[in-house]
């Protein structure tokens, strides 16, 4: 059953913190417990809403921790991209973008897609493709080869697509910071239109229209949509115009919420916020999804094993990575082909060798996170409050050094980098950060200074290319202008726990009171139940490092649990240490389903020892 922690129970009175949850002080991740709806005043504002609205206890608190104010609450529970989504015509350059792609349209003008060889940036191209050519306009889309090309466009494909006939360039989820491509590609007769998402510098490149929410002198309050939330956005513009200028008088109108599940992907894969437009881009994507009228993500859900409806963690966690694999071990413009295709056949063949790459890059990824660590280790050894780490090798292959560094977040708790060494000594490198510690913006100020060739991003992640030698310099930069600000990060974390639960108590039907809430994800985190005093009664190693559990509580009731990616890690050997002893235990909720049948499943994020 669910229990009610009151703030009475809470509250330290000699001290500015409220007393740690369960007075876990340092778990097995090293961290504090805390109470998420802890202030008196979040407590307030979830009776209210249970009182007022009828909302179950928990389902108000999971709410209110999340920002959900009572009056809120049934447009969150129920988000319609018709309450939430603006006039597109607020992002700046939308209206020359919409003319220009309308002149395309009416001319059967060939448009050239540029898109980056990530799942946000493989969801754009496949959305404005399938959009453009249901109304007969041909496309050409060019995924870049990540080792031979590297992010964003460049002169030598820009040509290529102008020579093959293209008269307009659209680059999605890259070109921002394009200047010399751009500038070749204008000077070569294209038009060029870039619609993107990531932090853009002072100075814009030479294009007809940039529609970027993150762009210095943008106001529209969007900066949280991934790029296909930019190209949806577009696409709802352009279709205002077109029926203004009475093109589907003679032609059908594609009808657009088919494509949000592509949206949807994008914006969970991307790790954008999950809040507001983007909440409802992922509800009613997923809904579209389940459809499995898109051949080449139904293949993909089937390759990777998924029976039940997806939800928002398979898009994280099955699809997402899938997709990603093409991009960074195998042919970049994999997911893009696929995501297009409407041949059941083609799909299938694509999704297989999707799921083949992804196991190849999960074994090349397994040795260097495992080197990464072990380097790590031995340097936090020496420096342990180091704010930002920096692996590199000769080693490891360019197209997974993303994974490493998000490892390395994982594991440290502070921004990391892990870089490919080339063989003169340049290096391209990807990095992941903490809430906090706008990592985008220290590699645009590194690019500024002279200290990178190129390089750019959001605040969690961005991607950088180094010259010879520049390692050092480009290490010490980023520690210069993120010192403050992980101190802080670093001094504020504490695992927030959303309610408790014993092993009885957790059930499918909790866990769909619990969903009721979601998606979650970046922004909107999955709610964390604390089980306390659970013993311990089996745990072992299964799959790719997972470590499960079997938790009893005191009344002899059980639970099944599992914690991912745990094995060589703190957590992993306190459980695996700590069989027969009792902890207090940390983990979101999930249905296991199997056999027709349900059962809860606790994820586990971290564990205590009981006081």
């Amino acid at each position: 059953m669910v229990a009610r922690v009151t703030a009475a129970m809470l509250i330290d009175p000699s001290s500015d913190l409220p007393r740690p949850f369960l007075d876990v002080t340092a778990s097995a991740l090293g961290r504090p417990w805390r109470e998420r709806c802890g202030d008196p005043g979040l407590q307030a504002l979830a009776v209210t809403m249970t009182q007022a609205y009828g909302l179950p206890d928990l389902l108000a608190r999971v709410l209110v921790g999340r920002g959900v104010r009572p009056a809120e609450a049934d447009a969150y529970l129920a988000p319609r991209l018709r309450d939430l989504m603006p006039d597109p015509s607020v992002l700046v350059d939308m209206e020359a973008a919409v003319e220009r792609l309308a002149y395309a349209v009416r001319a059967r003008e060939t448009v050239a897609i540029f898109g980056d060889y990530d799942v946000d940036g493989a969801s754009s191209a496949a959305l404005l493709a399938d959009y453009l050519r249901a109304l007969g306009v041909p496309v050409r889309i060019h995924i870049p080869d990540r080792i031979t090309e590297g992010y964003g466009p460049n002169v030598g494909a820009v040509t290529t697509l102008r020579e093959e006939g293209a008269g307009l360039l659209v680059c999605v989820d890259c070109g921002t910071a394009g200047h010399e491509p751009l500038a070749a590609a204008a000077a070569l007769g294209l038009d060029v239109i870039v619609l993107d998402h990531h932090g853009a510098p002072e100075e814009l490149p030479q294009t007809r229209a940039l529609v970027n929410p993150n762009r210095l002198d943008d106001l529209s309050g969007l900066g949280h949509l991934c790029a296909a939330g930019v190209v949806f956005m577009t696409l709802v513009a352009l279709a205002r115009r077109l029926r203004r200028d009475g093109v589907f008088a003679t032609s059908a109108e594609p009808r657009l919420t088919d494509f949000l599940d592509l949206v949807a992907l994008a914006t969970v894969a991307d790790v954008v916020p999950l809040t507001g437009l983007n909440r409802a881009f992922v509800v009613q994507g997923l809904a579209v999804m389940r459809g499995r009228g898109r051949p080449g993500l139904a293949a993909l859900l089937d390759a990777a094993g998924l029976s039940e409806p997806p939800e928002a963690w398979h898009l994280g966690f099955l699809v997402g990575p899938r997709i990603n694999a093409g991009g960074r071990i195998g042919d970049a413009g994999l997911g893009a082909r696929l995501l297009t295709t409407a041949d059941p056949m083609e799909a299938r063949r694509i999704a297989d060798e999707l799921d083949r790459l992804n196991r190849e890059r999960q074994a090349i990824e397994a040795q260097a996170v495992a080197e990464a660590e072990a380097e790590m280790d031995a340097h936090l050894t020496r420096d342990p409050d180091r704010p930002v780490l920096i692996a590199a090798s000769p080693e490891w292959h360019p197209g997974i050094v993303g994974l490493i560094a998000a490892r390395l977040k994982e594991r440290f708790g502070r921004p990391a980098f892990a870089f490919a060494v080339k063989p003169d000594g340049s290096a391209v490198g990807s990095g992941r950060s903490v809430v906090g510690a706008d990592l985008g913006g220290a590699v645009r100020s590194a690019v500024e200074a002279g200290l990178a060739v190129k390089g750019g991003g959001h605040a969690m992640a961005a991607g950088v290319t180094l010259p010879p030698g520049g390692l050092a310099a480009f290490g010490e930069s980023l520690t210069h202008d993120l010192v403050e600000t992980v101190g802080r990060a670093r001094a504020a974390e504490a695992l927030l726990i959303d309610g408790t639960v014993s092993a009885g108590g957790a059930t499918a039907e909790l866990v769909r009171l619990i969903q009721r809430a979601g998606p979650f994800g970046q922004g909107a985190p999955e709610p964390v139940m604390a089980l306390p005093r659970h013993r311990i009664v089996d745990a072992g190693i299964v799959g790719n490092g997972h470590v499960r559990a079997r938790l009893v509580s005191g009344d002899g009731q059980a639970v099944g649990a599992i914690a991912f990616r745990a094995a060589q890690g703190p957590l992993g050997v306190a459980l695996l240490g700590g069989i027969g002893r009792s902890f207090h235990v940390a983990g979101t909720l999930s249905c296991d389903r199997w056999r027709g049948a349900e059962r809860a499943q606790v994820r586990i994020c971290d564990v205590a020892p009981c006081g």
